[in-house]
């Protein structure tokens, strides 16, 4: 038996996109105390924690326009598939008040301007972005499904970083 309205299971679109959608690297959850959800976590489930970034991070939406905006976060140090807490402000794409708990999923983009370009194409909304549009996005962008569901596409060349910072070093 199919979903309702589609044979099978569903209609199949097919896009020019260099990540699978049953490959994501991270699921992000936006909290109102990175520390106290860290501690949660680890204790519930035997996970540990790289070490907390907090930055004044680039971002651009566009109901916001270009900001700059603080953000503290961490990853699950155990993967393949990490959990991200993230710890923003309010009136920004991580506040706690509209975005509380799972957020989204995360997967390496070896284009992240031509991939978020095909998905607003395809009916996507952007959501936000580390640069604007006019600037290819930056190495990050969060797309947003007619269905709600929320995809950020990472630059694949932040991997070596992220490992480097997943096993103990920094993220630099």
């Amino acid at each position: 038996m199919g979903w309702p309205g589609g044979a099978g299971y569903g209609r199949a679109v097919a896009l020019s996109l260099s990540f699978s959608f049953t490959n994501p690297f991270h699921i992000g959850a936006v909290v109102p105390d990175l520390e106290t959800a860290m501690e949660e976590v680890a204790s519930g489930h035997g996970v540990t924690w790289a070490k907390v970034q907090e930055r004044q991070q680039s971002l651009w939406t566009p109901t916001l326009g270009a900001v700059v905006t603080p953000l503290r976060f961490s990853y699950t140090c155990e993967g393949p598939l990490h959990l991200e807490l993230l710890q923003g402000e309010a009136g920004t794409i991580w506040d706690n008040d509209v975005w509380n708990g799972l957020q989204h999923t995360g997967v390496w983009s070896t284009d992240v301007a031509g991939e978020t370009d095909t998905l607003v194409a395809a009916g996507w909304t952007l959501v936000g972005a580390q640069k604007p549009p006019a600037e290819g996005y930056g190495s990050m962008s969060y797309v947003q499904a007619p269905s709600g569901f929320v995809l950020e596409l990472v630059s694949a060349a932040a991997l070596p970083r992220f490992e480097r910072w997943w096993a103990g070093g920094e993220l630099a």
